[in-house]
């Protein structure tokens, strides 16, 4: 199947770097949010992105318009009956992705495939949703998805072999990315293990061995992580850490995943990371610590 257009539903933090880097790889895009103040942030957001790879010598203002020219807001799932793929990229809520599979399986072509970022939820349920199951598989791109090389590939209980090829082709000859297969899981394989880390370095932190500083420090230097577990959690939203963990407790039922209480204060004053500017460490506008 020739992929030349892609459908990316909901355009929050995610779903703008996915959006960006599909109009950077030549795809033309078409992007949806709730609401014409949401999209016009998130356009805002992308132009912003784009604006600091031109600061940095990584891209040219003619590149930039030409991957703005790419991307075109649209008003309904409707609107993007003649995507080839359409990934959804909403928030963590599986009633709320139940409903938005469901419309897309009332409004777009029957030969359509359609993903999902979900890290957590069950792809199973989500294709139960649809008439045509087999056609429903996970595509969990690692953050910033415009520089991590990685795309998880999820099969659901009913996806097919012909649906799996083709995403995998589009993942690696289409979009340049490597790929991993993952049967259907809770947190797969990257969200599973990556929220044990930052998980466990919270258990450290509140034992008192060391502070966030030192124990980032430690991981960074002395494995060559590019970020320690608490800037990790601050650069993926410690309440996106939290609801991950939460839903692999109740998943799994296995103390490790319990998540720590240090998180859940966080969360509850407010203190997300990156996107509210403050987390475990204080960030400026740009995303860089303070």
């Amino acid at each position: 199947m020739a992929i030349r257009k892609v459908g990316v539903v909901g355009v929050g933090t995610m779903g703008q770097g996915i959006a960006e880097m599909l109009a950077f790889k030549g795809l033309d895009v078409e992007i949806l949010e709730k609401t014409p103040e949401q999209m016009k942030s998130s356009m805002q957001q992308i132009e912003h992105s784009l604006d600091k790879q031109i600061e940095k010598w990584a891209l040219t203002q003619a590149e930039k318009k030409l991957v703005l020219s790419r991307i075109k807001p649209v008003d309904s799932l409707a609107d993007m009956c003649d995507c080839e793929i359409i990934i959804e990229t909403i928030t963590e809520d599986l009633e709320a992705k139940k409903k938005i599979f469901e419309q897309l399986d009332e409004h777009c072509n029957p030969n359509v495939i359609l993903a999902s970022n979900t890290s957590t939820l069950s792809l199973t349920e989500l294709a139960s949703h649809t008439k045509s199951p087999e056609r429903v598989v996970g595509m969990h791109f690692i953050y910033p998805a415009y520089k991590i090389d990685l795309v998880e590939i999820v099969r659901g209980l009913q996806t097919s072999d012909d649906t799996f090829n083709s995403i995998k082709h589009f993942v690696e000859d289409v979009i340049n990315k490597k790929s991993v297969m993952v049967f259907e899981s809770p947190g797969f394989i990257t969200t599973r293990l990556i929220c044990l880390f930052i998980n466990e370095a919270l258990h450290v932190l509140e034992e008192g061995v060391a502070s966030a500083e030192d124990i980032d420090n430690a991981m960074r230097v002395g494995y060559s992580f590019q970020h320690g577990p608490f800037e990790m959690a601050d650069r993926f939203g410690l309440d996106a850490v939290l609801a991950a963990l939460d839903r692999m407790f109740r998943e799994y039922g296995e103390l490790k995943y319990r998540p720590s209480i240090v998180l859940k204060k966080m969360v509850r004053a407010g203190h997300l990371g990156v996107k509210t500017g403050i987390g475990f460490f204080k960030y400026d506008k740009d995303g860089d610590r303070t």
